[in-house]
């Protein structure tokens, strides 16, 4: 079932951020948001700091694994999806970047991958670690649901869209993913690909995973802020063409220096704001 978080204008901001309270302050209404991936708290903080400031309006989450969030806003029972790709029929503004990170288990002595590897990985071309200087073993995918943003991404970005093998072992939340690569036995054979915060957030606490640097550049916010490391995906928010004063403050909100702190939090806040 999709959960529905309803924001209601007297929760209270998470994190201390100081919010212009008259910012937007004709602004009234409603929005419902749709999203699928590891964002969801990023997006529940940004509504609830956004409601704080403008006490008129209330914002509405629908948030699933599997939800087609762009499907959502086209039919009209959404007004602003969360992804990492662009739509012809939408229009996207973005409000944030994230690393896709490579993530196996401590103990895979495989030292970095190229992008070209990573590719050859998941459309299946290379099936054992040894013929990427690792161990002797399978590779066990771990690969995401369909209609996940970072998914779409992971795919276009190298050039596999619809070839990851149908083995691939499809699990939808980052910590359960996480959870698996820990879990696998033997535990060198997993390979996962991740929101780069949630892994970077993982291995800080000790846990038995690593993130692989890629085209020998380690997945960092700098890194990919400047686009140096090679995988990376937009937080983007797409919406019906026609003007919309609620979208459009809303995303002037997630672009202002307290949207875009609430940002950082979790990803990486755009060059310049």
């Amino acid at each position: 079932m999709i959960a529905r978080l309803l924001l209601t204008c007297g929760m209270v901001l998470m994190g201390a951020v100081s919010l212009p309270t008259s910012l937007y302050a004709e602004v009234s209404g409603s929005l419902v948001i749709a999203g699928n991936g590891p964002e969801l708290h990023t997006i529940e903080s940004l509504a609830r700091a956004f409601e704080k400031a403008n006490p008129r309006t209330y914002i509405d989450l629908l948030w699933e694994d599997d939800a087609k969030t762009l499907d959502l806003v086209k039919s009209g029972q959404a007004q602003i999806a969360i992804t990492g790709t662009e739509d012809p029929d939408l229009a996207a503004r973005q409000i944030g970047w994230d690393g896709i990170g490579i993530l196996v288990h401590l103990s895979n002595f495989t030292k970095e991958l190229t992008k070209q590897q990573v590719a050859d990985i998941y459309s299946g071309a290379v099936k054992e670690w040894s013929e990427l200087g690792g161990p002797d073993t399978k590779i066990l995918l771990i690969n995401r649901p369909r209609n996940q943003n970072i998914r779409d991404a992971f795919e276009a970005q190298l050039g596999i869209v619809g070839k990851i093998p149908d083995s691939a072992k499809l699990i939808g939340g980052d910590e359960k993913v996480v959870k698996t690569v820990v879990g696998t036995l033997p535990p060198l054979s997993a390979v996962a690909y991740i929101s780069m915060s949630t892994g970077l957030s993982v291995v800080s606490t000790g846990v038995a995973v690593r993130l692989l640097p890629v085209d020998n550049v380690e997945p960092q916010p700098p890194t990919v802020r400047d686009g140096r490391y090679p995988l990376r995906r937009p937080i983007l928010v797409l919406s019906k063409k026609e003007p919309n004063p609620l979208i459009d403050a809303f995303v002037q909100f997630a672009l202002s220096p307290p949207g875009q702190a609430i940002v950082a939090e979790t990803y990486i806040p755009m060059p310049g704001q």
